[in-house]
């Protein structure tokens, strides 16, 4: 059985407490290795040498260097691009399909685009008059913020967690990553990368573990880790921002979605489908921008729910590496009976089910996987649990509307705040509704579309600040002003 360890120090440790958990297949609910998980011990270790990295080479090494240490990481994990592909399905159940594409070059990327960052980002420089005549230069510079608690979530696990650790080691931080304990693989891959890269032992640390009374719990309280990011659910970050109080330590929350799409009948038919299939449907709706409330002008009502119908209707449920799958199993056993839960609600509080609400018919040796299907409904009222709260899987529920009024006031009826898109072929409807819904990111006629450079977060319930190009230089590096009189 296959041991997955902890990474510290440039190290694979396993625990001191001797603790181990389960890491389980959700395409056949089959474990497929063990995983040690972190108690205090390890998390003091991590912590100690990430503190230690920051006093070492690291701390003292140029932009130029370091970058160049960046590339050799991407590079690294493109040399092995396979292995990683392999083991982001096996912890996740996604097609091969999804993964080749986005996971894994994606979480490469970050890298480079991150080492691009810092090393062309300038700072700001203001020349000010004295009452001496002589005047007075200001200008900023950026200091590494120094222990940088990752915790990253178990839909996206490579690219969301070097989203984070891209930027942070980019800055000159160090960091302990506390990945799911649902898909924990790549990151402790990612220790050797970084080992044969060459990054100094301590910038880069993994402890494997759950959230209370574990390893993330620990992390997250102690008191020399300087500032900590996450992404995940809204009830985890606020423990989180409650343990970030103490110390006043600065916090990245990338939270919870309930995210809307509203489409016009204005709009180009073909693409609205062909975009909101994806946006439901994709990594088997386990992404926090997808969209689970779908708005559409009452004049093609009908049409874009049987069209919709038939689009999920022809999507393939199945195994990674089935090159005709583009839909996989939920994460894990718990998850698909969080799901199947609100579909057993719907039903319960009238909806009318337009496809799907149930478990797949699969072959024998894969029903013990956390398989759903894709689901569709229409006709519930706006109150009703499954439009209210995030399920996280793909399903979506889809209501009529009459005015452009209705659509913006439908679409912000809600206590999150992350992603939203809009199908419109007017321009001007276009600019007006977008400036007007209550998102971090809104896609017109497109979604998932990201430019690494723009700013990335939510608004209201779904987070706390922005990440992306120079916007996470200015969450992972302390900005200080010099004046010189002149």
């Amino acid at each position: 059985m296959k041991e997955i360890k902890h990474f510290i120090n440039g190290e694979f440790v396993g625990s001191s407490n001797g603790k181990t958990f389960e890491n389980i297949n959700p395409i056949n609910g089959k474990q497929i290795a063990t995983v040690h998980e972190g108690g205090m011990d390890e998390v003091n270790q991590a912590v100690s040498s990430a503190r230690a990295a920051l006093q070492s080479e690291w701390g003292s090494m140029d932009v130029n260097e370091r970058v160049n240490l960046l590339y050799k990481v991407a590079d690294g994990i493109n040399a092995r691009f396979d292995e990683f592909l392999e083991a982001e399905c096996a912890d996740t159940g996604k097609p091969y399909s999804l993964a080749r594409h986005i996971d894994i070059p994606r979480g490469a990327a970050n890298f480079k685009v991150f080492a691009d960052t810092i090393k062309n980002e300038g700072t700001e420089l203001f020349t000010m008059p004295t009452p001496d005549g002589t005047g007075a230069i200001n200008y900023a510079l950026r200091a590494p913020k120094g222990v940088i608690a990752v915790i990253s979530p178990w839909n996206l696990p490579l690219l969301l967690m070097t989203w984070k650790v891209g930027p942070a080691l980019a800055c000159g931080n160090t960091v302990i990553v506390k990945p799911s304990e649902e898909t924990p693989t790549t990151t402790a891959l990612l220790g050797e990368v970084m080992n044969d890269a060459g990054i100094p032992k301590g910038v880069f640390n993994v402890v494997h573990g759950f959230g209370p009374d574990s390893a993330g719990a620990y992390l997250t309280q102690h008191a020399d880790v300087d500032a900590i990011t996450f992404t995940g659910e809204t009830l985890t970050g606020t423990a989180i921002m409650q343990a970030a109080a103490v110390g006043v330590r600065d916090i990245s929350l990338e939270l919870g979605g309930k995210n809307p799409a509203v489409v016009f009948a204005d709009c180009d038919m073909d693409k609205a489908i062909e975009g909101t299939t994806r946006s439901v449907f994709a990594n088997c709706g386990q992404v926090c921008l997808g969209t689970e409330r779908v708005f559409v002008e009452r004049s093609i009502f009908d049409e874009f729910v049987e069209r919709l119908k038939q689009s999920a209707e022809g999507l393939k449920v199945g195994v990674p590496e089935d090159k005709d799958s583009n839909m996989g199993p939920l994460v894990s056993k718990t998850h698909q009976e969080k799901v199947l839960s609100y579909y057993k609600n719907a039903a319960e509080e009238g909806a009318t089910v337009v496809t799907g609400g149930g478990v797949p018919d699969m072959p024998e040796d894969l029903k013990g996987g956390a398989w759903v299907e894709p689901t569709i409904w229409t006709g519930l009222a706006d109150d009703a649990t499954v439009i209210r709260e995030e399920i996280f899987g793909p399903c979506c529920h889809i209501r009529p509307f009459d005015t452009e009024e209705e659509a913006i006031q439908l679409a912000n009826d809600t206590e999150y705040g992350l992603a939203s898109s809009v199908w419109t072929e007017n321009i001007s409807r276009a600019h007006r509704v977008a400036a007007q819904i209550d998102s971090g990111i809104v896609w017109v006629n497109s979604w998932f579309l990201r430019d690494l450079r723009t700013p990335f977060g939510g608004m209201k319930g779904s987070g706390i600040g922005r990440e992306g190009g120079v916007h996470s230089l200015e969450f992972y590096t302390e900005l200080k002003n010099v004046c010189i009189k002149l």
